[in-house]
């Protein structure tokens, strides 16, 4: 009896696989005529020096995680992600109390980076682009450590990394 029941089950599960579904799938829902991507220089107009190299290399990055659009040159790509950083900023959002002096002194000990980035996608030989022009805005907090340069590179990476979901997200989206 157990048998046949686990037989009943099973016959029941599978048969239940090939029975259509309510029309979702899953894939790509980007673009029919678009296939691949490219990304341009990434133009820096802030003082961070790592800023553009992390940008273009995390947003890479995520078009592969991604999947949607295979990551080429801009010679061979059907559109092309141009990226410019246009601001840094550091701000405090947490400060502990200094006891070894006999003022008060508070330090910043936690910061929140955030990072603002303007982009636009374009399909070459088109005049209007597949994105318009948009910002994108990624932040990240990080304690003020023994080496706080470690942490801040830290929060940039994970801002950045906001930011290009943001893109990856616009640019296989877009129509």
């Amino acid at each position: 009896m157990s048998f046949y029941r686990l037989f009943l089950l099973s016959v029941i599960l599978v048969s239940a696989g090939f029975l259509p579904g309510c029309g979702y799938h899953v894939g790509s829902i980007s673009h029919p005529q678009i296939k691949s991507v490219a990304i341009a220089d990434v133009k820096n107009e802030t003082y961070e020096v790592l800023a553009a190299a992390l940008l273009r290399s995390i947003l890479a990055e995520r078009f592969q995680f991604d999947n949607s659009l295979k990551l080429t040159s801009m010679e061979r790509a059907d559109c092309i992600v141009y990226a410019r950083v246009t601001k840094v900023s550091n701000s405090s959002i947490s400060w502990t109390y200094n006891s070894k002096t006999d003022d008060e002194n508070y330090r910043a000990n936690e910061y929140q980076l955030t990072v603002t980035v303007e982009y636009l996608v374009r399909m070459p030989g088109r005049g209007k682009p597949l994105v318009p022009k948009s910002f994108a805005v990624g932040s990240s907090k990080y304690l003020f450590s023994h080496d706080p340069a470690i942490g801040r590179v830290s929060a940039l990476k994970q801002a950045m990394l906001r930011v290009s979901d943001q893109i990856v997200s616009a640019t296989t989206e877009a129509w």
